[in-house]
């Protein structure tokens, strides 16, 4: 009952992600039902969409505003890059979610500045309005990516430096525990390669691959939840968790989308930033990552945040480029979450309470 009877703060909550961790949330079950979910995010759009998806639409627009903080899930208009806007939503949360984040990783090349100030400054937001006053905040738990793993790209350096904020939080103020989760690229999200390839099959084709043998994580947005909730319950101070997902390379995933429609493929190079394969512990980190049920836990390296001894549960690097999937086995994981050309394609939000 990890979230029984808390309030929690979700920030970036209008995202992929954040719908389904907030249906997952909101549905109860064996982790409690919450005393209220807080949706901070910018789009006033997205937020007036979300909001209607969970109300009787025979409601009107001006009570559903003006009842907007008597419901258990409240929105609000806010930006981790302003102090302000964090202190506020943060009043009377148990939890913190970040989920806010500029991750497109061309975007952040082009506009550094702007990755720096969500994914960094804004994260180090959130810390500092824990310690400088909200020590009633129970948890504060980042999302990163494994390209925060020997960063070459923009977003990933400013998701390394959201993870060093986070577990740094935790010697400053140890009555707050301070933890990330870190995986890879989520199923059909937003801005993904699954939906890029579903529009130019709609349109035809070709399909676009950067470089046949590219390699990605890949889970699913319901196993992106299950992650953080594994982290709330089970996660140590300083601790980053990792799912152990498998990988694919980016020809098979286009093949196997793409086998049905007859579509030609083109290779077009590997665009700014991006990394032939992803790294989700790196080898200096696997002498610090233990096994946590199915998860793995890289424990800090911070003195201060050591606990217990522990066997290391990795005997070097764990990277896409391992146990990669092959062209059934890909297609077969596409079936099972109906991402195939033809199938009903799962929504938004994913497979919400699976």
């Amino acid at each position: 009952m990890i979230v029984d009877n808390k309030t929690i703060l979700i920030t970036g909550g209008t995202g992929s992600l954040g719908k389904t961790l907030v249906r997952r949330l909101l549905s109860g079950g064996k982790i409690g039902t919450p005393k209220k979910v807080i949706v901070m995010s910018r789009d006033e759009a997205k937020q007036h969409d979300m909001r209607l998806s969970y109300l009787d639409m025979k409601v009107s627009t001006e009570e559903v505003i003006y009842q907007n903080f008597q419901q258990v899930l409240e929105f609000r208009i806010g930006d981790i890059r302003s102090y302000k806007d964090v202190c506020s939503a943060m009043r009377g949360a148990d939890i913190v979610i970040n989920a806010a984040a500029l991750k497109q990783v061309p975007t952040c090349e082009y506009f550094p500045e702007q990755a720096i100030a969500t994914n960094a400054s804004g994260v180090n937001n959130l810390v500092r309005a824990i310690n400088e006053g909200r020590n009633d905040v129970e948890t504060l738990i980042g999302i990163s990516t494994d390209k925060a793993v020997k960063p070459i790209n923009v977003m990933g350096m400013t998701k390394a430096l959201q993870e060093r904020i986070i577990i740094a939080g935790n010697i400053m103020n140890p009555k707050t525990r301070f933890i990330c989760v870190r995986y890879g690229n989520v199923i059909a999200s937003r801005g993904s390669v699954i939906p890029l390839f579903h529009h130019q099959i709609e349109k035809g084709g070709p399909l676009t691959v950067t470089v046949p043998e590219m390699t990605r994580f890949l889970l699913t947005l319901n196993q992106g939840v299950d992650t953080i909730l594994a982290a709330l319950e089970k996660a140590n101070s300083g601790e980053i968790f990792v799912p152990n997902v498998p990988s694919v390379s980016v020809m098979n995933l286009a093949q196997a989308l793409s086998q049905d429609s007859n579509i030609d493929i083109d290779i077009v190079g590997i665009r700014p930033g991006e990394k032939l394969h992803e790294i989700m512990v790196s080898e200096e980190e696997s002498k610090m990552t233990s096994k946590r049920g199915d998860y793995y836990a890289i424990h800090p390296m911070l003195p201060e945040l050591v606990g217990e001894n522990f066997i290391p549960a990795l005997g070097g690097e764990f990277s896409s480029a391992d146990n990669v999937l092959n062209f059934d086995d890909t297609r077969s994981l596409l079936k099972k979450h109906k991402l195939l050309s033809g199938m009903n394609k799962p929504s938004e939000l994913g497979e919400l309470l699976v």
